[in-house]
């Protein structure tokens, strides 16, 4: 195992110090405090990181990813589907398409709303008339 700081996971992983300490704080990766009470990581949290990133950016959540501690330090991107990944892969998927979907009733709302305000555009001048 090496010792890394938590500056060397950041710039690696391409996560900030905060989003570390915050997937610490949610039990997703662990660290040591060295003498000097700096935080240490073994190497291998990099994988780690890059895989929470990767099911983050998918649009899973933090508590989404929990399923996944198993096989946080493998290839995520490319192993087969655990059926518990797989169920929540599907209620996340469900979730965020209700949220579309009454996205899409507001922004329809708004929509014929200022249609009623809005005067319509003059029509654009015949050809003559320019003049």
């Amino acid at each position: 195992m090496t010792a890394v700081r938590i500056g060397a996971v950041a710039k690696a992983t391409g996560c900030t110090p905060r989003a570390l300490r915050h997937y610490e704080e949610h039990g997703l990766i662990a660290s040591v405090r060295a003498a000097n009470g700096y935080r240490e990581y073994d190497d291998a949290v990099v994988t780690r990181v890059r895989n929470i990133r990767h099911l983050l950016d998918a649009g899973l959540t933090l508590d989404d990813v929990r399923v996944f501690l198993p096989c946080l330090d493998g290839d995520v991107a490319s192993a087969p589907p655990s059926p518990a990944g797989l169920r929540v892969g599907r209620e996340r998927l469900a979730v965020l398409d209700a949220r579309i979907a009454a996205q899409v009733a507001v922004r329809d709302r708004l929509a014929v709303a200022l249609q009623a305000v809005t005067p319509p555009a003059a029509p654009p001048p015949t050809p003559g008339s320019l003049r």
